[in-house]
């Protein structure tokens, strides 16, 4: 894999943002995050300005306050958070410092995904080397009012650990399954305290808003989907590997960037995502068209979209908790309903009970995991005429 390092990060300087931070204050951080138009680059794309400041306002038990990051990164097809760590955790960690500051916490957690353990020892040391200079631990940056340090926890590798309240429900020692909202994370997250949960990538953008400015970042991408964003190419290109496209950019020119204009579709936002073929190749990457957290899975021309398809669902019916029964039972009608395809045993009634059972999980499962499975199968459905696909046989 040809993996290139961002180079809008790697060009910013570090210590900038968390010295900016550190003179202007928290109210002054979280205004700063606002007018940048940041919003949260895992996935659900929440105005990230306005995350940290509810979590600031919320009562806190005994003032405690957390900072989590998310680097479960078990989204199939995103790789960019695994480079973001590789080669510049120092941001990352700089811009949870900034967070801590902004929120009034004293602790960061990162929440690193199982497969990930190879990373724990030279972020550790990253880590130890920032306590040394004094951005982090007692006293950062040698203001008495603001202590903060930053520990690592390894997920267990569940998948479902990538959605928030699962994430703290396993941090807490329990079983990773999705809490019940409300109350969100930041009123009563981590041990009832207030918490904010972010990516990787966006701790990493943050601390780049803090050292260039929220207008530099707002001047990117479009009004409503502000700033660059890491796309995790791979699949049928020549050159798959993280590129840095601002938001708003066509499907067709990370095509055109990775080597794979004959594509016949892209899985545009990983399992989770959805199926978008050569004929809307024009839409664009951004929160109000086709929104990612980072995965951008390229079909070629010999791919059978079934194969993805069936591939998928297995995934989901391993990955499901089996809390609700929409996901629980939802995802195995629905690998069920694609191997009957392959086999061509499909028929138009059957089809379209699935469809419908499609959009049930969306409406009613509890977590994200349910709400988004049957996203690639409805999409493949939806454009299966030019997918080249025929799905009823009978």
């Amino acid at each position: 894999m040809s993996v290139r390092t961002p180079m809008t990060l790697a060009s910013i300087e570090l210590g900038a943002g968390i010295r900016n931070a550190c003179t202007e204050g928290p109210d002054e951080v979280i205004t700063r995050v606002k007018e940048s138009g940041l919003r949260g680059r895992g996935g659900a794309g929440f105005p990230t300005g306005l995350k940290w400041d509810l979590a600031r306002q919320a009562p806190a038990p005994d003032g405690r306050r957390y900072v989590i990051c998310n680097a479960d990164e078990g989204e199939p097809g995103t790789f960019k958070d695994r480079v973001l760590l590789e080669d510049l955790a120092d941001l990352v960690f700089e811009g949870m410092t900034i967070a801590g500051c902004a929120i009034g916490a004293s602790e960061g957690i990162v929440y690193l995904r199982g497969e990930y353990v190879y990373l724990q020892d030279g972020l550790e040391e990253t880590l130890a080397r920032r306590r040394a200079a004094g951005l982090l631990g007692a006293g950062v940056r040698g203001r008495p009012d603001f202590d903060f340090d930053i520990s690592i926890r390894i997920g267990s590798g569940a998948y479902v650990c990538g959605e928030e309240t699962a994430l703290i429900e396993s941090l807490e020692g329990r079983r990773g399954e999705p809490r019940n909202r409300l109350p969100f994370p930041v009123v009563r997250g981590l041990y009832q305290a207030p918490t904010v949960v972010n990516n990787v990538e966006t701790f990493a953008w943050v601390a780049a808003i803090m050292a260039r400015g929220s207008a530099w970042f707002a001047s990117i991408g479009t009004p409503g989907s502000s700033g660059p964003k890491l796309l995790s190419v791979s699949g049928d290109v020549e050159r798959p590997g993280v590129y840095e496209f601002p938001l708003g950019v066509s499907i067709h020119e990370v095509l055109a960037a990775a080597g794979g204009e004959d594509a016949k579709a892209v899985i545009v936002g990983g399992a989770a995502g959805q199926c978008v073929p050569r004929r809307d190749f024009g839409r664009a990457i951004a929160y109000d068209d086709v929104s990612t957290g980072g995965a951008f899975i390229v079909l070629g021309e010999r791919r059978d979209p079934l194969d993805v398809a069936e591939n998928f669902m297995e995934f989901f019916v391993d990955e499901s908790c089996g809390q609700c029964t929409p996901c629980r039972i939802g995802n195995v009608t629905i690998l069920e309903g694609v191997r009957a395809m392959r086999r061509g045993e499909m028929t138009p009634e059957r089809l379209r009970d699935l469809v419908k059972l499609g959009h049930t999980m969306q409406a009613a499962s509890k977590c994200g995991l349910g709400q988004c499975s049957a996203n690639v199968f409805l999409s493949i459905v939806e454009h299966a005429d030019v997918l080249g696909r025929e799905l009823v046989h009978a």
